[in-house]
């Protein structure tokens, strides 16, 4: 019965004013550090700069919805019949995207149920263990060191055998990361490691001879060749 009444209670609690403002700018201040980091740390091969520019407002939008449905039982069942008939068709194609995005999410309803303390020290500890984890990968000589992305037309005798088969000649490590295919384009994107940049010059050459209009790029988190 008592749950119930709260149910068919509509009588809105008024919400503090100061603590609504200091969450909302927490929660701005939070979710713009974490657009920082992702952009300077990430490893997705999307623009991050331009990705990481939603956290701010996803944070504070999920601030103001859970300080508002918080105090009602009704206010939370009307929230998800509304999401219900809301479909986002957003593609998210790196799984690390979409834990970021959780990420943010999360410190939105932290500082909405008035847990500043608990998520500001949970958020920079999962931040101070991300660091560790790359620090640790990079020290050991893991992980491949570029990001590169191949396109060339469809039109060329080139296909994707090919483009492995020569970076393979000089790359000491090649993993496949994504490969999309259309009547037009080949587009393929890898995670390769070289011993030195000679190395990496004659896979450039070995690529060109594939076909002279391929598109080349080699990235890595700090600055393109």
């Amino acid at each position: 019965m008592d749950i119930f009444e709260q149910f068919i209670d509509t009588k809105i609690i008024e919400i503090p004013l100061g603590g609504f403002i200091f969450n909302l700018i927490l929660a701005a201040i939070l979710s713009s550090f974490l657009s920082l980091f992702y952009t300077r740390y990430g490893h997705s091969l999307s623009n991050r700069k331009l990705f990481a520019r939603n956290f701010v407002l996803l944070s504070v939008i999920t601030t103001l919805v859970i300080t508002i449905i918080k105090s009602s039982l009704a206010l939370s069942l009307g929230l998800v019949g509304a999401l219900s008939i809301v479909r986002f068709r957003a593609a998210i194609k790196d799984p690390e995207e979409l834990v970021y995005l959780f990420l943010t999410i999360a410190v939105g309803l932290g500082l909405g149920a008035d847990q500043a303390l608990i998520t500001t020290t949970a958020l920079l500890m999962i931040l101070a263990i991300l660091r560790f984890r790359d620090f640790w990968t990079a020290k050991k000589g893991e992980e491949p060191n570029l990001y590169l992305n191949v396109s060339l037309a469809r039109s060329e005798d080139a296909d994707i055998q090919d483009i492995v088969a020569a970076l393979k000649k000089h790359c000491s490590e090649i993993n496949m990361k994504r490969f999309d295919e259309t009547a037009e384009n080949l587009e393929a994107s890898f995670l390769v490691k070289y011993e030195d940049f000679e190395k990496l010059h004659q896979s450039k050459a070995e690529l060109r001879r594939l076909s002279p209009s391929i598109e080349i790029s080699f990235v890595d988190n700090k600055s393109s060749y």
